[in-house]
C-alpha cells in the first residue's frame, strides 16, 4: 500500500475561495499525541528506546526535542488516517478503559481536522507502578 505524506481535503461547497488544503502526517501525529496525553491512565508515549533517548535529552536540556510526535506514527490515504500509538499506562487504571478512551479522544481530535480515522492500533509497552514515598527523616 502506498501512503502519502500529505492528504488533500475536498473543499466544501460553501467555500469562498478555491484552492487545496493538505494535512501532513506530522500534524496528525501531533494531534493524536496531544489527545492521548489527555487521557487519565496514560503515563507517557513511546517504546523503551524512545523513552531512553528522551530521558537523555531531558538531562542535557533538550527536553522538548522529539516530544510532539513521540510514540505515534500516522499514514494518510484517501482522506483516511491510520494511526499507530505506543504508550505506557499507569498501574491501577484498567487498560481496556484507557485504550477505549484513547481511541475515542484521538478519533474526535483527528476528525475535527477533516480526516476520517480508519484505524487506531495501540501497543501498551510498559506500566508505571506507584512507588511508595521515601520515609520522612
Amino acid at each position: 500500500m502506498n501512503f502519502e505524506e500529505t492528504q488533500e481535503l475536498a473543499l466544501s461547497p460553501d467555500a469562498v475561495a478555491g484552492g487545496r488544503t493538505r494535512i501532513s502526517t506530522e500534524v496528525v501525529e501531533k494531534i493524536a499525541v496531544a489527545a492521548t496525553r489527555s487521557v487519565p491512565g496514560v503515563a507517557e508515549l513511546g517504546g523503551d528506546f524512545a523513552r531512553f533517548v528522551n530521558a537523555v535529552l531531558d538531562r542535557v536540556g533538550l527536553d522538548q526535542v522529539g516530544d510532539a510526535r513521540r510514540g505515534c506514527s500516522a499514514h494518510i490515504s484517501n482522506g483516511a488516517a491510520l494511526i499507530n500509538l505506543v504508550l505506557v499506562t499507569v498501574a491501577g487504571h484498567p487498560v481496556p478503559q484507557v485504550i477505549d478512551e484513547v481511541r475515542t479522544k484521538v478519533t474526535q481530535a483527528v476528525e475535527a481536522y477533516g480526516l476520517r480515522v480508519e484505524e487506531i492500533n495501540i501497543r501498551v509497552d510498559d506500566v508505571v507502578l506507584d512507588e511508595p514515598a521515601p520515609p520522612a527523616p
